[in-house]
């Protein structure tokens, strides 16, 4: 099994002068940092960090994984990004985006139940997020931050099986530079492509996108 973290945006809504992904928590980590260590924890060893801003500053942090370099991290959206960095790969694979802080049960759960998921958190629905619904068989039919009628929100990690991977990597490609990889997700459904949603209310988990998120992942990931 392999990780892909997407890190490459600027993450300008948050506006530091470095990758978001580089925030330091409470326990002395960064945002990516801990991430990579609780992937190490629960037993995916190879880990993609896809970059773009400010790429050397996470290359010397974090010497010990592979990376993927997307040149056009300014003009193309995660949809892209992920196309990067799961290009040549024919295997399982979890991916998040760089900015997600969350328990490492979430992990260990994807790693048991090998499938293609998309990690899912029904206690809120925000307007900024990207929201889910799914049709009678409990597959994911909808996943953008349009969708109505909401079960939910994705929380920025998923899972694609090996077998499904050559499709979602299709369904990538016709994406636009702009589109979220969510896009890609929408394009299979339509295909008759499903993920599964993967209920993972019970852990924390917050992707930090504003100050005030930040300010919660401290509060709530301080111990």
């Amino acid at each position: 099994m392999i990780a892909v973290i997407l890190a490459a945006g600027v993450g300008s809504r948050l506006g530091r002068p470095f990758p978001k992904s580089l925030s330091m928590l409470p326990t002395g980590e960064r945002i990516l940092g801990r991430q990579i260590r609780l992937l190490r924890e629960a037993g995916v060893q190879q880990i993609y960090i896809v970059i773009g801003f400010k790429k050397t500053l996470i290359m010397e942090e974090f010497p010990d994984v592979f990376y993927r370099y997307n040149p056009f991290f300014y003009i193309t959206n995660t949809a892209k990004s992920l196309l990067c960095g799961i290009k040549d790969i024919d295997d399982d694979v979890i991916w998040m985006n760089g900015d997600v802080v969350f328990d490492v049960e979430i992990i260990q759960d994807l790693v048991k139940d090998i499938g293609s998921y998309i990690c899912v958190d029904r206690k809120s629905v925000g307007e900024e997020e990207v929201k889910y619904t799914i049709n009678e068989d409990g597959l994911i039919s909808m996943l953008s931050k349009t969708v109505p009628n909401p079960l939910g929100e994705a929380i920025g990690i998923n899972m694609v099986t090996k077998e499904l991977l050559p499709s979602f990597k299709d369904a990538l490609k016709q994406c636009s530079d702009m589109d979220y990889f969510e896009s890609a997700v929408e394009i299979l459904a339509a295909q008759g492509k499903f993920f599964a949603p993967m209920d993972i209310s019970q852990y924390k988990c917050i992707e930090v996108d504003f100050e005030e998120d930040l300010k919660e992942a401290i509060k709530l990931f301080s111990k």
